[in-house]
């Protein structure tokens, strides 16, 4: 009898365990190994093979495009160096260069922003492989009053802006922000 009752408690518990509902899933991070995605902010290196003239530095302005001598702007927001260095090379092949061998490359990435509970908001230069932990460090750390815990991160999806609650080894990228609350108690 005391065997039944142990194996129907363990039954009704194990059936009751997977009524209970735990916090949402975080959002995947976006993947690092994946193809960066330029925006406002960026800058870039371009390099025209065989002429001098027309390798420079060029900034992604706020309408998302960098503007070059002779072929004028050129669409990058949304797309990865390869696709501006073929749609340079296009705008080069037609009428100005024979055959244009261009490289385009991520001089400075967009900065990111940290607000909220921490010593020194504001915004900050990108390096690669940044955590919010690293960030909020870069920010002068936490103040007295910060929840040391999880923080938000604010980005940029296809759908508009994602805010996400994350752990402090989350991966931070270019453009994102990362909001520190306050503790209660």
């Amino acid at each position: 009898m005391r065997a039944q009752f142990i194996l129907i408690a363990v039954l009704v518990g194990l059936g009751l365990g997977g009524c209970v509902h735990g916090p949402p899933p975080l959002a995947p991070a976006p993947d690092p190994a994946g193809p960066y995605i330029l925006d406002s902010g960026d800058r870039l290196r371009v390099v025209v093979f065989g002429q001098d003239g027309l390798s420079n530095s060029y900034a992604v302005d706020a309408s998302g495009r960098i503007t070059m001598p002779l072929i004028g702007p050129v669409p990058a927001r949304g797309m990865t160096t390869a696709e501006v260095s073929q749609a340079i090379a296009g705008k080069l092949k037609d009428g100005y260069v024979r055959e244009p061998h261009v490289a385009v490359e991520v001089e400075i990435y967009r900065p990111f922003f940290v607000l909220g509970e921490v010593t020194t908001p504001g915004q900050f230069p990108y390096v690669p492989n940044l955590t919010a932990e690293g960030a909020v460090a870069i920010a002068g750390g936490f103040s007295p009053r910060a929840l040391r815990g999880p923080v938000e991160v604010h980005h940029q999806g296809s759908d508009g802006i994602i805010v996400d609650s994350v752990p402090l080894n989350y991966p931070v990228h270019p453009g994102d922000t990362i909001v520190v609350a306050e503790r209660w108690f």
